[in-house]
This record gives C-alpha cells, sequence and structure tokens, in this order.
C-alpha cells in the first residue's frame, strides 16, 4: 500500500506538522514520533476529506444597516447559547456592556467597531486554527469573535477550526494583521528511516476461494466449514453473513464466501483490495476451463497470491499432472515440478487434502508477514448488505484493521451511522472486533453498497457531514468521470497518470489472441509497460468489463463485438472498447496512441440491433430474413455487420429492407421487418444484423 510522509501531507494540506500528527491521534488514534514517519495513503485520503469538510465557506461582508445589526445580535446570541459555554458568555457580556455605552456613538458615526482603537499588530498563526485559539492570539474575547464570524458569513464554533483567509478578515475587523507560519519541514539526515506503527501485530489471511462453475468451489467451503466450524460448534452456522473464520493448530483464518470472480473484481473496481490469498479449485478430471482462466487473470490483475486447490482427485478419470500442465500455459509452475505455485490434491466429497490446504494456506500467510494494530480506530470493508424488514440496514463488515466496538460513529461509503449491535459469524452477539474478523452490524442510516470503505469517525455529526460531502463528489465525479482511453492515452503518460497501458483482448479464434498479445506487449517502451491482462475467445462480456474497470484497462476486439449487457456496463463505467476486423490496425493504433500521433478521424455510431427470427429461401432473389428490432432502428442505406454467437461472421450492406410487402426507408425498435443482405445466404435464426454508420470526427486545429 502506498504511503506518504507526515510533512508532505501537512503541506498539502496548508496545516502545520504539529497539528496534522495531533489530528492523526485524536481522529484515528495514529500514533506518529516526528513530521518524517509515514502513513498509508488510505488515512491521508480521509484526514483530507475531513479537513475540506470542515472548512468554511467563503465569507462575505454586506452594508451594516440598524435593522441588520439588530438581526444579528439576535444571531449571535442564539448561537452562543447552543455553542459556547456559558462562563464564557457571562465573561464576554460583562467585557461587551462594560464599553457598549462608550462605542455606540463612535459606532454610528464610522460604521467600525470600537476594536478599531485597538493597537495595531501582526501576529503569526498555521494554516488552520480554532475559534478559541485565535480569540487567545487576538487577546479578544470568544463570543466577540464568533460574532465577527458571523458577519463574515461562517457559523463557528469555539472548537471549530477555521481556514486563514476567514481567520485573517476576522482579525482584520480587530485592526490587527495576520501571517501565516512556516514550518521549515525537509530536516537533514539522520531521521529519514520509515516509521511504521509500533504496536503492530500478527492478523488472520483473507482469503477467497474461485474457479470455473461445477469443479467444487461450494462442496470446498461446505466441507472446510464442517470440519472446522460445526465440531467446535453445536448446530453450525446459524446465520450466513459472507464470511467465516476457522480455527486450525491455533491459528485462524477468515473465508469469503463471494460468488466468484466478479464479486471479487466489482469489490476491486471499488477500491476495496480485501483478499491476501485466492485459493483457485480446478476440478482433476476437467481440467482449466474458461472461467478459470478468468479467474486467473482477475489474481493477476489483483497481485493476489493463488493456491490451486486439484479438486475431485478420488475421480476414476482424475489426472492432476494434465491440471499442472495445464497451469503452465499460464505462467505457473507447480512447485513439486520446480516452480513457485502451490498445487494440493483434495477431494470435497471425501474429505481428502483438506488439513493440507489450510496448512498452506497459513504458511503463504507467515510469508506475507500480515499484521495490523488492534488499538488504532478501525477501518475495512463491506462484504454484503441488505435491507431487513425488521431490523433496518444489515452490513457484513470485514474489520482490516484496528478494533470496531459497540457505539462506534462509522462512516461506510457514502452512508453513517452509530454501531448498535454486532453479531459475529455464528449469529453471536459481540463488544467488539480487531483485524480480519468479519461482523454483522445494525445502526447504519442506508444500505451500503458491496466493497464500500468504513472508517470509524470521532462521532456521528462527523460521520454525518462527511457522508453527505461524499454523496457530492460521487456526483460531481460521475458527471465527470474519466478513465484511461486510446484517444487521451498520450496526454495522460506526459502527465505521469499512466505508467503502464493494462489491455483486455477478445477475438475470435485462440490464435488472434496470442499474435495480438505478443504484438501488443512488444509495444512496452521504458515510460510504458503494456501489459495484456487478460486474453479469451468470444464476445466481449459483461466480466470483461467489471476487469477493465477495476484495472482501468482498455477492451481490445478482433472480429468480435460487445454483448447488450457489456456495451451498457462500458458506457456506464466509461470503458473504452475498441474493435477491429484487422490486427495490424489494432497493433497501429496502441503504438500511435502511446507517441501521441492517433488521429481518428471517424468513429464508429451503432444504429441500431435486429435479431433474426426467420429465414425463407426464394429463388433467384436469395435468403431472405424475418426479423425484429431490438433496439435503435436499422435504415436501408446503413453498414451492417452480421454476428454470430458474439463473433463478427460479415461486413456488408442491406440488400433490401422492407415492413409487410413495402419497401421501407428504415424500420424503428419493437418493429418487425424482413431483409436481405448483399452477396450473403447463409442467415441463420438468432444472428445478430447490427445498423451502423461512421461518423466524423471535426477536430478543433490551432
Amino acid at each position: 500500500m502506498s504511503k506518504i510522509r507526515v510533512y508532505e501531507l501537512a503541506k498539502e494540506l496548508d496545516i502545520s506538522s504539529k497539528d496534522l500528527i495531533t489530528l492523526l491521534h485524536d481522529e484515528f488514534n495514529v500514533e506518529v514520533k516526528n513530521h518524517m514517519s509515514v502513513i498509508e495513503n488510505e488515512d491521508a485520503e480521509l484526514i483530507k476529506e475531513l479537513l475540506s469538510d470542515k472548512k468554511p465557506e467563503g465569507a462575505g461582508t454586506s452594508e451594516e444597516s440598524t435593522e441588520t445589526k439588530a438581526e444579528e445580535k439576535d444571531i449571535v446570541e442564539k448561537y452562543e447559547e447552543i455553542y459556547v459555554p456559558q462562563n464564557t458568555i457571562v465573561k464576554g457580556r460583562k467585557n461587551k456592556n462594560k464599553n457598549r455605552h462608550d462605542s455606540r456613538d463612535e459606532e454610528s458615526e464610522s460604521g467600525t467597531d470600537s476594536e478599531a482603537e485597538a493597537p495595531h499588530g501582526v501576529i503569526e498563526i498555521p494554516g488552520t486554527i480554532t475559534v478559541k485559539e485565535l480569540a487567545e492570539k487576538l487577546n479578544k474575547p470568544i463570543p466577540e469573535v464568533i460574532k465577527q464570524l458571523i458577519f463574515c458569513g461562517v457559523m463557528a464554533a469555539i472548537n471549530q477550526e477555521i481556514d486563514f483567509a476567514t481567520a485573517e478578515k476576522v482579525a482584520a475587523k480587530f485592526n490587527f494583521d495576520l501571517v501565516k507560519k512556516s514550518e521549515e519541514e525537509n530536516v537533514v539526515g539522520e531521521d529519514l528511516d520509515i516509521e511504521e506503527d509500533t504496536n503492530l501485530e500478527k492478523r488472520p489471511p483473507v482469503v477467497t476461494v474461485m474457479g470455473h462453475v461445477d469443479h467444487g468451489k461450494t462442496s470446498l467451503l461446505d466441507a472446510i466449514r464442517k470440519s472446522r466450524v460445526t465440531e467446535t460448534e453445536a448446530g453450525g452456522i446459524t446465520q450466513h453473513i459472507g464470511a467465516y473464520t476457522v480455527n486450525i493448530n491455533d491459528e485462524k483464518i477468515t473465508f469469503l464466501d463471494t460468488p466468484g470472480h466478479e464479486a471479487f473484481t466489482s469489490m476491486r473496481a471499488r477500491g476495496a483490495q480485501i483478499t491476501d490469498i485466492v485459493i483457485l479449485v480446478v476440478a482433476a478430471d476437467d481440467g482449466i476451463m474458461p472461467q478459470t482462466e478468468e479467474a486467473i487473470s482477475h489474481c493477476k490483475a489483483a497481485n493476489v497470491p493463488m493456491i490451486v486447490a486439484v479438486n475431485k482427485i478420488d475421480k476414476p478419470d482424475a489426472n492432476p499432472d494434465r491440471v499442472k500442465q495445464e497451469l503452465t500455459e499460464f505462467g505457473l509452475l507447480a512447485e513439486d515440478w520446480g516452480g513457485d505455485t502451490i498445487v494440493v490434491p483434495v477431494s470435497a466429497k471425501a474429505k481428502q487434502g483438506i488439513d493440507d490446504l489450510l496448512e498452506m494456506v497459513i504458511l503463504t500467510s507467515e510469508m506475507l508477514e500480515l499484521k495490523a494494530s488492534p488499538s488504532r480506530k478501525a477501518k475495512g470493508t463491506v462484504i454484503e448488505a441488505k435491507l431487513d424488514k425488521g431490523r433496518g440496514p444489515v452490513a457484513s463488515l470485514l474489520v482490516q484493521n484496528g478494533t470496531l466496538h459497540v457505539g462506534d460513529s462509522i462512516l461506510v461509503g457514502s452512508t453513517y451511522g452509530k454501531i448498535r449491535a454486532m453479531f459475529d459469524d455464528k449469529g453471536k452477539k459481540i463488544k467488539s472486533a480487531g483485524p480480519s474478523i468479519p461482523v454483522e452490524v445494525l445502526g447504519l442510516s442506508e444500505v451500503p453498497s458491496a466493497g464500500d470503505r468504513f472508517n470509524v469517525v470521532r462521532d456521528e455529526k462527523t460521520a454525518r457531514a462527511m457522508a453527505e460531502s461524499r454523496k457530492e463528489k460521487v456526483k460531481d465525479q460521475q458527471q465527470s468521470g474519466h478513465r484511461v482511453s486510446l484517444e487521451d492515452l498520450y496526454s495522460q503518460i506526459k502527465e505521469g497518470k499512466v505508467k503502464e497501458l493494462d489491455l483486455i483482448v477478445k477475438a475470435d479464434v485462440q490464435g488472434s489472441v496470442e499474435a495480438m498479445r505478443q504484438s501488443l506487449e512488444k509495444l512496452s517502451t521504458d515510460d510504458v509497460k503494456v501489459r495484456v491482462l487478460h486474453g479469451g475467445v468470444g464476445a466481449i462480456t459483461e466480466t470483461d468489463v467489471t476487469l477493465a474497470s477495476a484495472s482501468n484497462a482498455i477492451i481490445i476486439g478482433f472480429n468480435v463485438r460487445p454483448d447488450v449487457n457489456a456495451a451498457d456496463i462500458a458506457e456506464k463505467e466509461k470503458v473504452d472498447i475498441k474493435t477491429y476486423r484487422i490486427i495490424y490496425n489494432a497493433i497501429e493504433d496502441v503504438k500511435s496512441a502511446m507517441i501521441g500521433m492517433l488521429e481518428p478521424d471517424y468513429k464508429e455510431v451503432v444504429l441500431g440491433r435486429v435479431e433474426i427470427r426467420q429465414t425463407y429461401k426464394i429463388s433467384n432473389v436469395g435468403t431472405i430474413a424475418g426479423c425484429y428490432v431490438l433496439d435503435g432502428k436499422i435504415t436501408r442505406n446503413s453498414d451492417i455487420r452480421v454476428i454470430r454467437n458474439g463473433i463478427v461472421i460479415l461486413d456488408s450492406k442491406l440488400a433490401s429492407l422492407k415492413r409487410f410487402k413495402d419497401d421501407a426507408k428504415e424500420v424503428a425498435a419493437g418493429y418487425e421487418c424482413g431483409l436481405s443482405i448483399e452477396k450473403f445466404n447463409d442467415i441463420k435464426e438468432g444472428d445478430i444484423v447490427e445498423a451502423y454508420t461512421m461518423e466524423e470526427i471535426k477536430r478543433d486545429h490551432l
């Protein structure tokens, strides 16, 4: 996980390192020794968010009239009742009453407060300061300072921080000049050692089981669960929370019961890298299948270590060596063949090899040296969430660092809450949960999304404010969401945003996938490494788009098209899909994009999609297809492509388009039509005819 030094973050936030160290301690229970200490980027982002929520709106001034002054006094008095301790108000009011008579005439003549007569001075303050501290620096009563803040359009309690610009305006009212403290952050020499939390402790590994359908993922999980949980718990699992913890030789392992690599990757797309180890289940009698291949690609993209469980070894036609051979094609060489991939033969049905597999998980986790700090405030990820009729929003959380307690105020994605009750994976009520422990919690304001991050914050008020702020940011990001695309690749490389170009390649045959993979990876330069995350045969699917979204990758299709769901999600997630009929063109486009020479003058616009429902052969005419327009429209003069099982088999033009017996210029979605294709008679039921046109891109030339 990337990290940042305290002084760098303080400089970015425009506050002193000392203030930031205090904030880290008060808000997150994170102890740092000095300004050269390092903190995780995730904590840094949360601090930025916390401070941005506290920043007041821009101060504004207005012409003061007798009426508005009276109103302002009312506001001040109401505000003082709520926010300022009573003894402070009394003290302040005594001072105010003492000077009120003398200053009233001066105020009416000059429009300024009596403080204008105070001696001129220069005060040094940090980038942000609390109202109380500012009052002390100015040597003025707190209510007077709060009153001036209100006149500036800022409502702030006595312990609330205000930024330098606002403090400057208030100080000017009292005829003081403020100067921002410049802290010398860069120190020479011996203090450059990177420090971690001193109280780090070993934590259990978090394991996800993946593999092809019917290869025994569920059976394996059940076998582990029964052998390790039910023997100690009468009645077994009473409640499913998407994860559970098992014990092996006094060591704990947490299993995530996710439905597969789609869930794993969609969580990763949301920035939730929660899995430490993946168990890849491969059937000994079946070998590596398309979904196994996808799971391998997803694990590699996430840089998560894999343990291969060769299941169903009790079957007569089981062939574990064949599985090991197939694994080598994906760069995974078994340990007993001289590689570093752990391969364990198991049988979920016969309960064979389960203990060996769990021991390998423990061994791998020891190599990873997984650690966390139980003493800090908790943070982690939502595994799954739902709305329960009786209990309200219920969320299953995985605590990744710190300890979560009942009564904690938490910020979860763009929702918030206070934990009213907490249950472990067996449905038992608990008071607290440490690192790598899954729990179910009640007390959130809304149902969060799986993959949302959660953090414990100071109080519910802070959590609510930050949740509202996040909602606004999400709206803004959706409007201006930006991902890597071939068109702007060069500019992103130049700005240093892209160091690695990730691609997903789909083609009509395996030979084309390999040719594309090799040619594209050879395009790597010193500035950018080109990496093909996943290559496969067939249509571009929803899974491909999810992986592209999680990895900020571009999808390149050769003689294939995205299916309807994939196209919709790609548009929503702003994933760039490029399709080609000639391999050379795909290679040239990527090459040109990397050196900033890509000039696409035309873009393809899909007009509509038509499904072939029936075919008729007519002598002297050829094959006529009876069709239904699924979406958009088809026009008589549009270019068309015929797609069969997601693979493009023909690019051509229409020979005819009819509605009943009449020629038609165009037919819209929801209507039936008849069509024939120029010089092509091999139309089959279930084929999709996609109508498209090429539009010229107008460029602004300097």
